[in-house]
């Protein structure tokens, strides 16, 4: 219910239109501004709604757009005149709210968030809720802040938000044993850990000398395969070592918290720019927030902006415990936007000094793979595996994308017995059934095998086009045609446009009998721009016949018909 009525008014506050009068509006800075913030483009919509309000300073629509547009960016100082303005004037504004709120905290000024709130500024009940908490301890007022942590814990849907932030301030302040009591209390819906929640609970259980407990809880969350920051934690806990509480210790610390949250509960569903709001004010409370960070870098990843991505993931420094996962992301930004090269550069850094990190191994190879580098990724792909634990589940994606590296470099018997150890951790996984069942078929070898495999991935999967393309290829190559028509022509109507299948459903058509069908379709691959040698391929069987050119191919007419991947 919380999230569904964040999630309406963050749609409500990014989509309302324009309502005051335009009669003196710049046309052309208005338009560009539009424009650009139809794509994301925070820079220009910045600039250009700035240019615009000069001419019409009181228009809501363009302050909050350009309000919007420089918390994006991450320029809270610049926002705050904005929001300023607006609620001078009277404008109700959520985002106008949050904006001096997040100032006011950063600022100290913790009497000003009551002021606000008392004017009706108001964020939503849970921020409201907690805010309150978090400023009376700002103010150092203990008693106040548990109180207005109570009030918030018994709101309906609230609790285990409340409960939360309260064993952060009991711990903050000192009151160990009240937080820890607070952690192992049951509440309604039950208490999920988030990371910093179960770090915190980690933190505070070791500074009671329980570091067994601590222990317990960071592999029941964590796992065994541990992130630098938490791989710390759990020595430290071996070792006997008391873990400081470091978690959320102050007021800021615990907004940024919060904000940080409530990104992720509206993620799914809000747009990414009111998502991004809550990420830029967390960080802009507490730039030690990497969660935060990493995840603000990823939104404008989604949204497209690359350079703004990149900025955002290298803002984290090389000392912090999560530095690799942000240049991971940055490597992966890079990519997207098609500097290859780059993203090389970052990773081959990133194995000096993170090498004993499978994650950094396995993401070189895959950037590796997608340049057609297949020897260097093989290497990278193998160095990953062998640090991996044994029977470390991420294995499986790694033995599976090896296995398409060394298929590529026609190393069959190693590429197959790397999809059969991704088998082995993954049974009946529907992608590695697929590719290993299709690659026999095209071998012509364990058809029978092959056919189980993809009728298994293809029941758990009846929507994929791929899989469906592979049952209806197998079908063909055992000769039973009219099977292989239905099943491509499935593959088609789901993925209508790919060159491959289009191919393959002509070929599906020949063997029956439907030769002008299949003349059209052969057309209509050619027209989605297949590999350079499948078209020559395609354009062969449109002048001669696909009789003719599997004879030429040393096949026999129909029964062996090579696929096209």
């Amino acid at each position: 219910m919380l999230k569904r009525t964040i999630s309406v008014i963050a749609c409500v506050c990014m989509l309302t239109p324009a309502t005051t009068a335009m009669a003196d509006l710049d046309a052309g800075a208005y338009l560009a501004a539009r424009q650009a913030g139809a794509h994301s483009d925070f820079v220009s919509s910045a600039r250009y709604y700035t240019k615009a309000l000069l001419r019409d300073p009181s228009n809501s629509y363009m302050l909050e757009n350009a309000m919007t547009s420089f918390i994006a960016l991450g320029q809270f100082s610049r926002a705050v005149p904005v929001a300023t303005v607006m609620v001078e004037q009277g404008y109700s504004s959520q985002i106008a709210h949050l904006v001096l709120s997040v100032q006011n905290a950063k600022d100290g000024e913790w009497s000003r968030i009551f002021t606000g709130l008392e004017q009706g500024r108001s964020v939503g009940p849970l921020v409201d809720g907690l805010a309150q908490g978090w400023a009376h301890l700002g103010e150092g007022d203990i008693s106040r802040a548990m109180a207005s942590f109570d009030q918030v814990i018994e709101t309906r849907g609230m609790e285990a938000y409340g409960t939360t932030h309260k064993a952060y301030a009991l711990a903050s302040v000192g009151d160990l044993e009240g937080a820890a009591t607070l952690f192992e209390t049951p509440v309604s819906g039950g208490l999920r850990y988030s990371r910093k929640s179960a770090i915190a609970h980690a933190q505070v259980l070791s500074q009671l000398g329980r570091n067994d407990d601590a222990l317990a809880i960071i592999e029941a969350v964590f796992g065994r395969q541990l992130d630098p920051a938490v791989a710390l934690i759990r020595d430290a806990l071996v070792a006997g070592q008391a873990v400081a509480y470091d978690a959320v210790s102050t007021p800021e610390a615990g907004l940024a918290d919060l904000y940080y949250v409530i990104a992720g509960l509206v993620e799914e569903e809000a747009p990414p720019a009111f998502t991004l709001m809550y990420a830029r004010a967390a960080t802009y409370l507490d730039p030690q927030n990497t969660p935060a960070v990493l995840t603000a870098a990823g939104l404008l990843e989604e949204m497209g902006q690359y350079d703004l991505a990149n900025a955002t993931f290298a803002s984290i420094s090389t000392d912090d415990p999560s530095f690799h996962a942000a240049e991971l992301g940055r490597a992966e930004v890079l990519r997207s936007a098609g500097r290859d090269d780059a993203a090389i550069e970052v990773l081959e850094a990133l194995t000096r000094t993170h090498p004993e990190l499978p994650q950094v191994w396995a993401t070189k190879g895959d950037t590796l793979r997608h340049v057609e580098r297949y020897d260097q990724a093989n290497d990278a792909y193998t160095r990953a595996l062998g640090l991996y634990e044994e029977q470390s589940a991420a294995k499986w994606f790694v033995h599976y994308t090896r296995g398409i590296t060394n298929h590529a470099l026609d190393l069959w018997p190693a590429a197959e017995a790397d999809f059969r150890a991704a088998l082995a951790l993954r049974p009946d996984h529907p992608q590695i059934l697929n590719y290993l069942g299709y690659s026999l078929v095209e071998r012509g070898e364990k058809l029978d095998e092959a056919l189980d495999m993809i009728e298994t991935a293809a029941a758990a999967r009846p929507d994929n086009g791929a899989i469906v393309d592979s049952l209806g290829w197998v079908y063909f190559q055992l000769g039973r045609y009219d099977e292989a028509v239905v099943q491509m022509e499935r593959a088609a109507s789901l993925l209508p446009t790919d060159p491959v299948i289009n191919d393959h459903l002509g070929d599906v058509y020949w063997s029956v009998g439907r030769k002008i069908e299949a003349r059209f379709q052969w057309q209509r691959a050619l027209s989605f721009e297949p590999e350079a040698e499948d078209a020559e391929r395609i354009r062969n069987k449109l002048s001669r016949g696909l009789d003719l050119v599997l004879l030429e191919e040393g096949e026999d007419p129909i029964r062996v018909a090579r696929g096209n991947d």
